[in-house]
Formats: structure tokens, sequence, C-alpha cells
């Protein structure tokens, strides 16, 4: 069996709500932070901590505006945040080949 590097993860996208924003953000392009909510499950404080810490490795960038007098904050998916969802999910098919040759 090939050794699977479990070190290696970039923590910044193995979290669920982190990997499930930057999985929504890649299947559908920009959502607003409502809708990341929703659609994750998360209360504010947890998905805003989550989010800011993507913001801050640059995987995803925001982009703040009034929609009437109401603030509205839409995230998208950087070229970068792409290339680690990209190696993220290509590590995990590794460990699922590695899982599923060792059943045979």
């Amino acid at each position: 069996m090939m050794p699977i590097d479990f070190n290696g993860l970039d923590t910044a996208v193995h979290g669920p709500v982190r990997l499930g924003a930057m999985t929504a953000l890649q299947i559908d392009g920009k959502l607003d932070f409502t809708t990341l909510k929703k659609r994750l499950e998360v209360t504010d404080g947890s998905l805003g901590v989550h989010l800011q810490k993507l913001e801050e490795k640059g995987y995803i960038k925001s982009k703040k505006a009034f929609v009437g007098r109401r603030p509205k904050t839409t995230y998208q998916l950087t070229a970068m945040g792409r290339k680690a969802l990209a190696g993220y999910l290509d590590s995990m098919q590794k460990l699922l080949e590695a899982v599923e040759k060792a059943k045979r």
C-alpha cells in the first residue's frame, strides 16, 4: 500500500464547515453569507470564523455591498482556493483508493 501523508493535509480546508463552504463555492460560484449559512446549517458566528480563516489563507474573497439598507457579503473561491480544494480532494481520492484496494 502506498503511504498516505495525513500530515500533509491542508487543515484550512479539512474541517467540515470550511470544506462545505469551499465545495459550495466551487460548485455554485459566488454565494452570499446567508445562503452559505443556510446550506451549511451553522450559526453566524461559526460561519464567520471559518470564512475569515479561508479569506486569510487567500482561498476565498469577499465583496461587501448594500442591498437597500441591508449589508450583503458575497464570497467566491479564488484560484488559490480552487487549487487547495483540488489538492485536498486528490488526497481523499488516494485514501479512498487505498481503502478499497485493502478490502480486496
